[in-house]
């Protein structure tokens, strides 16, 4: 899923807030996305979590002062802020968001992120009063205003007993944050993308409904490497088992009457409008209000047909403006993907097939075909989503240069 780690060099910068030992886990997975991490604390922070622990996980020395005598002569502050890709300030005190807002350098960390030309991405991690001050509000304005980029924080119950914002965020966002601000290329920069993703339920009673095994992953990969290439990103989501990615505003919804509209209140401010849904084709005619009880009898329910959100917004598709579809199927998947191609004014289809060990559903793979107006049809063969999701936003990019 992280692919754009790997042979990246990531600087993990740890300052001294409560939450430095869930640094352990973001170098972690860093190292297990094929970055190569080198950590480096602050005094305050070696005092929570030893520099043992990160030089275990990442098979780096960890820098732990400014002038310390080293075993590598390289790793050294202007050495590796030269060499750094991404410098990860994470968890970021009320300290070290003063000091490089006002260009105090007088420690490691400090004295690196002034000679950096590399992104630098803050995860804020602290007491709810610290980060609501006046203070930290204008660092970290002064610090965006300057190119810096900052996820989270979280909300609810901190160390301290505090309820409000100031947790560090949980490590996927930071990393998917992250993926985001190495991407250097931002060739959909300017451009909106719409995405909708997972499934839909549509209510038998209060307590019951019908839906599908939408697990909302292809939705996430494709709104992941919206983001990378510089989109703007809103999915539009229905139930599912993996979020939409942090940076995406995020629209829920259950059936697909409630996405139809979602979507097409959305559509004239939309560039790319990309159907990743598994919507519900059918719904029940007439939904109990109370849960129906047993019976001892057999029950029919009657369903009725749901709109279709692609050909609906397909019939008023904007100059401009690029669709891409999804479909699931069983057979005949080249002459069922290239009707839907043409019926619902799609410029890029990929068909995956339903059943088997590639489902199209809870899969992490697909098998099947991405299709073109203006192309031939190329062949996917247990290709992770990932990788499916640059594949079409990549044709995507290459339309919209011609």
């Amino acid at each position: 899923m992280f692919e754009a780690f790997a042979d990246k060099e990531v600087v993990l910068c740890v300052t001294g807030s409560i939450a430095a030992y869930k640094a352990c886990d973001i170098a972690s997975k860093l190292v297990q996305a094929n970055a190569r991490v080198t950590t480096a604390m602050t005094t305050a922070a070696t005092a929570l979590v030893g520099p043992a622990t990160f030089e275990a996980l990442t098979g780096q020395r960890a820098i732990t002062a400014l002038f310390e005598p080293l075993a590598n002569p390289e790793i050294e502050h202007i050495a590796v802020a030269r060499r750094a890709d991404l410098f990860l300030v994470a968890p970021a005190t009320a300290n070290i968001l003063a000091k490089a807002a006002h260009g105090i350098a007088d420690d490691w960390i400090s004295t690196t992120l002034l000679a950096t030309g590399a992104p630098i991405l803050f995860a804020p991690a602290m007491n709810t009063n610290m980060y609501t001050h006046p203070a930290t509000g204008e660092n970290i304005r002064v610090l965006a205003k300057r190119g810096c980029h900052f996820v989270g924080p979280g909300e609810g119950t901190l160390a301290c007993g505090d309820t409000g914002p100031g947790r560090l965020i949980d490590t996927r966002s930071i990393l998917e944050a992250a993926a985001v601000c190495l991407r250097r290329d931002k060739p959909l920069a300017g451009k909106h993308v719409l995405i909708t993703s997972g499934g839909n339920h549509e209510p038998i009673d209060p307590a019951r409904y019908i839906g599908n095994r939408s697990s909302g992953r292809m939705g996430h990969a494709l709104a992941l490497e919206a983001l990378c290439l510089g989109a703007q990103v809103t999915v539009v989501t229905g139930p599912a088992e993996v979020n939409p990615p942090h940076g995406a505003e995020v629209l829920r919804v259950n059936t697909a009457r409630e996405m139809l509209d979602a979507v097409t209140a959305r559509m004239d401010n939309t560039d790319i409008f990309v159907a990743a849904a598994a919507v519900a084709d059918y719904r029940v005619a007439e939904s109990a209000s109370a849960k129906l009880k047993r019976t001892g009898e057999e029950r029919t329910l009657r369903l009725e047909e749901n709109p279709d959100i692609a050909a609906t917004v397909g019939r008023n598709k904007r100059p401009g403006a690029i669709h891409v579809g999804f479909a699931a199927e069983t057979n005949d998947l080249l002459e069922n993907a290239q009707g839907k191609l043409k019926r619902k004014h799609f410029d890029i289809i990929v068909v995956n097939r339903v059943g088997g060990e590639n489902c199209a559903f809870g899969a992490d793979t697909i098998t099947g075909h991405l299709l073109s107006v203006k192309g031939e049809a190329e062949a996917l063969t247990s290709v992770g989503k990932t990788e499916v999701a640059a594949r079409v936003l990549g044709r995507v990019v290459e339309m919209l240069g011609k």
